[in-house]
């Protein structure tokens, strides 16, 4: 019965992203209202809150120049990622910025902006792991975000998931749920963005603790999610985006979050 329960409600949230259910971006700039972005306010260095409890990150300053070139007022609301499509379904946000990687199946539902930064979706262990290759995690625990492009990635490779007994990855609501579960020997790997994973080793000094696979599970590119009935709004936005590329201020924004990362 949950079961059943759950397919029907996902399959309401995939008809009001394709619909609209009225909702749009533009029609709450029009009437003088913010617009609202969703994302995770643990994913470093994209979105997140550091020590001050301030909202900051790689997406934060980007969101700031492109709205403002774009005369858009804004405000970030940090959501749930299991949940990400249903907040914009209903209206609850008005886009999903901060590491959101582009699929066939979530391009089915919503629309994305043109992409902005490329990413992979990496093995990490402990460094004295004896495990090497996806193949030495046959019957092994793997741990991961719910609901993320990691888990996707993992699900789409059958023969790995058949090689670890057909069990499903254990999963998180977080990343940083998922670093904890390796530390404490939960799990035997683990499956993250490897900009989040550069970033989080980098700048807690644990690079030397952990060890990353040569193999992976595929290249990715992130882009901003929109609902379907927001299309004039996103092309808007991809001139602004473009014309931040252009100018060198998208480098500089870069540079500040990835350039002394080791």
């Amino acid at each position: 019965m949950k079961t059943w329960k759950k397919c029907i409600a996902a399959a309401l949230i995939m008809m009001n992203l394709v619909n609209g259910m009225n909702i749009s971006a533009e029609s709450k700039i029009e009437t003088g209202q913010k617009v609202t972005i969703g994302f995770d306010d643990t994913f470093a260095p994209f979105g997140f809150k550091n020590e001050q409890g301030e909202i900051v990150g790689f997406d934060v300053d980007l969101a700031e120049v492109v709205f403002s070139r774009m005369g858009v007022s804004y405000e970030f609301q940090p959501i749930d990622w299991s949940t990400k499509e249903a907040e914009l379904a209903t209206g609850n946000i008005d886009m999903i910025w901060n590491g959101y990687t582009i699929t066939e199946e979530r391009e089915k539902v919503l629309q994305f902006s043109d992409s902005y930064v490329d990413n992979r979706q990496i093995i990490i262990v402990k460094k004295e792991s004896e495990i090497q290759t996806k193949a030495d995690l046959a019957g092994k625990i793997v741990a991961t975000q719910a609901e993320s492009s990691s888990l996707e990635g993992i699900l789409k490779d059958s023969a790995f998931v058949e090689s670890i007994d057909g069990q499903a990855p254990i999963t998180y609501a977080t990343f940083v749920e998922v670093f904890a579960d390796l530390d404490n020997g939960r799990a035997d790997a683990i499956v993250v963005d490897e900009t989040l994973a550069t970033y989080f080793l980098s700048k807690n000094k644990q690079g030397d603790a952990y060890r990353i696979l040569k193999e992976n599970f595929g290249e990715e590119k992130y882009a901003v999610g929109f609902r379907k009935s927001d299309a004039a709004f996103v092309e808007q936005f991809n001139q602004a985006l473009a014309a931040v590329k252009q100018d060198g201020t998208f480098a500089e924004i870069s540079k500040k979050w990835f350039e002394d990362l080791e």
